[in-house]
C-alpha cells in the first residue's frame, strides 16, 4: 500500500513534497472509502457515525455533494481520461437524486436550507466536469437538475455570509444551461461579498468580526472558481483583478499561519474540515498570484494535507471522521453529520490542475516559520502572529475577533474569543468552556466562582514596532446567565448579562512570549474589590498524559513536548492549574492560571509562554511602567533582551 503520510521528526515535517501521483492516490483513497457507504444508485453517501443535527436525509446529500467536489477535481485534472467509471458513478447518483420518485431523491432546496449549500457543490462540479457528466446526462435528467436548482432564483433567505456564493454559483450554472437566473440576485451577492472586504486582503464572514478559515476555503476560493465557470466572464467583468489582488495579499499572511509541522491554526468553527485549509494555496496557484511562488503555494498545501495524513487521516476505513485526527464529536457544530467532513476535499483542489501545470514542477519554497522567527500583525482580525523556527509553532494573540459585533455582550466563544490560539494547542471545548473562560483569558471571578466574558471588546490597536508585537483591547467584563436552548454554530452563547466592571488588556509579543498587562479600570455599581479576583489563564496544552506544577509565582503545564508557562511579573498572583479531562480533540488539557486581588486602577503583568523547544531564560522577565496611563513600557525578556514600546489607548478606526 502506498504510504500517504510524510515522515515526521519532532514537530517538523521531513522529506520532499508529494508528487502529483501521490496527491492523486490520496484523493482516490478518500473517494473509494466514501463510496463504500453509497446507496444503491449512489445518490446518497452516508458514512457511519452519529446522525447530524439536520437528519439522515441531509447527511446523505452532504456525503454525495462533498465527495462530488473531489471527484470533479480528479476528472478536471485528468480531462476525464481513464476515469469513466468515476464519472458514471456520480452521473448515476445525480440521476437518482433529482428524480422525485426515487427512494434516493435528494432533499429539495425548498425543504431544508442545508440543501442550498450542497447545491453549490453540485453546480460547481457539473460545470467543471461538463464534458464527462452533464453533457452525457439524458434530457429528462438535465431538466430535473434545472428544476432541482431553480428555487435558488429570487430566494432572499440566504444568510448574508459566505452563503452568498452558494446562490451565485448555482445561478451561474443555471444561466449556462438555459435555466432561470437573476442578474439582480448575482449583482446583490457580489456587492454583499465586497462589503465583507477588510484590510490587507482579509474578509469578514458577514458583518460580524468573524475571522477564521472561511476566509481561505470560502471567501477567497469561490471568487476564483466562479470566474472560471462557463458564462461567468461577462458577469465578473473586471472584478476578478481585484479579487485576485486581495487573494494575493491574504496569502502572504496565510502561509505564515501554517505551523512547521503543517498544522493549520486551531481556531474557528468547522475545524472538522481539516485540510480544507489548504484550498487558498491551490486557488492562488490557479490564479497565478504574483507575490508568492508556485512552489511555496504547493508546499504550504502539501504541509497542511501531509500533517493530517501523518496523523492517520483518513482512518483505517479510509474515512474522514468528525474530529481533528480521530473522531471527537464536540469539535463539530451541532448540525454536522458524517458527510460534513468531506468539505476537506477543497484542500485537494490541486488535483484539478493538469500534469503540465507549473505548480507541479516548481521548486519547493519553505514556509516563513521554517526559515526564521516570524512576527506580523493582521489588522483586520486584531491579531498578532508569532511563529518560532525552533519549534515550528505559530501563535495568534487575539484582540479583535469574537464572531460578533463590537459592544454586543454575549458569552465568549472558545473558538473565537480567547486571547490566544496556535497551531500546537487545541481549543478547550467541554461544556464549561462556553460558560467559564479560563484558558487564554483575563476575567473577573466572583465569590461563587463565576467568571466574566470579554465578547464585544473594543480593539485599541495592533501593530509590530521595533521587533515587538503590540496590541490592546478593552471591554465590559460581564457575567452571563446563558440560554442553553440555542444551537451552537460557533458564536458565544446568548443570555442575560450582568456587567461587573471595565477591563483593559495590552499584549507585547516577542518570540514564544507574550507580556500581558491587565487593569481593572472600574467596577460596576454595587461591586466591591474584596468580592472579586482577577484571573489570567495561559495556553492550554493537551495530550494523553499532560502534567503540571505550581511554583512560587508561576504555573507550568506540559504535554507531548509542549510547555505552557505563566509567570507573575507584576502583582501578587496565586498560581494554579486547571485540568480538563477529554476537553479537547487532542485529549485532556492542563491550563496554568494566576489569580490576583482586584485593585481598581492598578496594573498586573504576567509572562505567557508557549514553546516546544528549549528557550534561553538567562533573565527573569521584568516590566517598567512609566505611569498609570501606561503610555509606554520597557520589558526585559527572559533571554535578556530589553525593548521599549508605546501602547495603544484609543480605538483604531475600522480598516476596510
Amino acid at each position: 500500500m502506498t504510504s500517504y503520510g510524510p515522515g515526521r521528526v519532532g514537530s517538523h515535517r521531513t522529506g520532499s513534497d508529494w508528487t502529483r501521483d501521490q496527491w492523486l492516490a490520496y484523493a482516490d483513497r478518500l473517494l473509494d472509502g466514501a463510496q463504500a457507504w453509497a446507496s444503491p444508485s449512489g445518490a446518497l453517501i452516508t458514512p457511519p457515525g452519529a446522525e447530524g443535527g439536520y437528519g439522515r436525509a441531509v447527511d446523505g446529500l452532504e456525503g454525495f455533494a462533498r465527495t462530488f467536489l473531489l471527484a470533479g477535481f480528479r476528472l478536471a485534472g485528468a480531462q476525464g481520461e481513464g476515469l469513466d467509471e468515476l464519472a458514471e458513478r456520480y452521473a448515476r447518483g445525480i440521476t437518482a437524486g433529482v428524480d422525485r420518485s426515487s427512494p434516493e431523491a435528494w432533499v429539495r432546496l425548498t425543504e431544508h436550507p442545508q440543501a442550498k449549500v450542497e447545491a453549490a457543490s453540485l453546480a460547481l462540479i457539473l460545470d467543471m466536469t461538463r464534458p464527462w457528466i452533464w453533457d452525457r446526462l439524458d434530457a429528462t435528467t438535465q431538466e430535473r437538475v434545472v428544476d432541482y436548482l431553480a428555487p435558488v432564483v429570487g430566494d432572499d433567505t440566504y444568510p448574508q455570509t459566505n452563503w452568498v456564493w452558494f446562490r451565485t454559483v448555482v445561478q451561474t450554472f443555471l444561466r449556462s444551461v438555459g435555466g432561470p437566473w437573476s442578474a439582480d440576485d448575482i449583482a446583490a451577492d457580489l456587492a454583499r461579498h465586497d462589503s465583507f472586504v477588510r484590510a490587507d486582503g482579509w474578509l469578514a464572514d458577514g458583518e460580524e468580526r468573524s475571522f477564521d478559515h472561511y476566509n481561505g476555503w470560502a471567501l477567497h476560493t469561490y471568487p476564483v472558481l466562479w470566474s472560471r465557470m462557463t458564462g461567468a466572464a461577462d458577469l465578473a467583468g473586471d472584478r476578478t483583478t481585484a479579487d485576485v489582488a486581495r487573494l494575493d495579499r491574504f496569502l502572504l499572511d496565510a502561509v505564515a499561519l501554517v505551523g512547521g509541522d503543517g498544522s493549520p491554526l486551531q481556531q474557528g468553527r468547522s475545524l472538522i474540515y481539516r485540510f480544507a485549509a489548504a484550498a487558498p494555496f491551490w486557488v492562488g496557484a490557479m490564479a497565478g498570484v504574483p507575490s508568492l511562488e508556485a512552489g511555496q503555494l504547493r508546499h504550504a498545501a502539501d504541509r497542511v494535507v501531509g500533517h493530517f495524513a501523518a496523523h492517520g487521516v483518513p482512518d483505517e476505513r479510509d474515512l474522514l471522521s468528525m474530529g481533528w485526527y480521530s473522531e471527537w464529536r464536540r469539535l463539530a457544530q451541532s448540525y454536522s453529520g458524517p458527510g460534513s467532513p468531506y468539505w476537506a476535499a477543497k484542500g485537494l483542489l490541486g488535483v484539478a490542475l493538469p500534469e503540465g501545470h507549473p505548480v507541479w514542477s516548481a521548486p519547493s519554497v519553505p514556509l516563513p516559520v521554517d526559515e526564521r522567527d516570524d512576527l506580523r500583525a493582521v489588522r483586520a482580525a486584531g491579531w498578532l502572529v508569532s511563529g518560532t523556527r525552533a519549534d515550528g509553532i505559530v501563535r495568534v494573540v487575539n484582540h479583535g475577533t469574537d464572531h460578533d459585533d463590537e459592544g454586543v455582550l454575549v458569552g465568549d466563544s472558545p473558538l473565537y474569543t480567547r486571547l490566544g490560539y496556535s497551531t500546537a494547542t487545541p481549543p478547550v471545548l467541554d461544556d464549561r468552556a462556553w460558560t467559564d473562560p479560563v484558558e487564554q483569558s483575563v476575567a473577573l471571578v466572583d465569590r461563587d466562582g463565576a467568571a466574566t466574558h470579554r465578547a464585544g471588546m473594543t480593539l485599541l490597536g495592533v501593530e509590530v514596532a521595533d521587533g515587538v508585537g503590540v496590541a490592546a483591547s478593552t471591554w465590559d467584563a460581564h457575567l452571563l446567565e446563558p440560554d442553553h436552548g440555542r444551537q451552537r454554530h460557533g458564536s458565544g452563547l446568548a443570555g442575560a448579562v450582568d456587567v461587573a466592571g471595565r477591563v483593559t488588556t495590552h499584549s507585547l509579543v516577542r518570540g514564544p512570549w507574550e507580556l500581558r498587562l491587565a487593569q481593572v479600570e472600574s467596577l460596576a455599581e454595587g461591586r466591591r474589590e474584596a468580592d472579586l479576583r482577577l484571573r489570567i489563564g495561559g495556553w492550554p496544552v493537551a495530550g494523553a498524559a499532560p502534567a503540571g506544577r505550581v511554583e512560587d509565582d508561576a504555573a507550568v503545564a506540559v504535554a507531548d513536548g509542549l510547555t505552557s508557562r505563566l509567570v507573575a511579573v507584576r502583582g501578587n498572583g496565586a498560581p494554579a492549574l486547571d485540568t480538563r479531562v477529554d476537553a479537547t480533540p487532542l485529549g485532556t488539557a492542563v491550563i496554568p492560571t494566576l489569580e490576583f486581588p482586584v485593585a481598581v486602577g492598578d496594573w498586573v503583568a504576567v509572562l505567557v509562554e508557549l514553546t516546544g523547544a528549549d528557550v534561553p531564560r538567562s533573565h527573569r522577565a521584568r516590566v517598567e511602567i512609566t505611569d498609570q496611563h501606561l503610555r509606554s513600557v520597557t520589558v526585559t525578556w527572559p533571554d535578556g533582551h530589553t525593548t521599549s514600546s508605546n501602547l495603544h489607548h484609543r480605538t483604531a478606526p475600522a480598516a476596510r
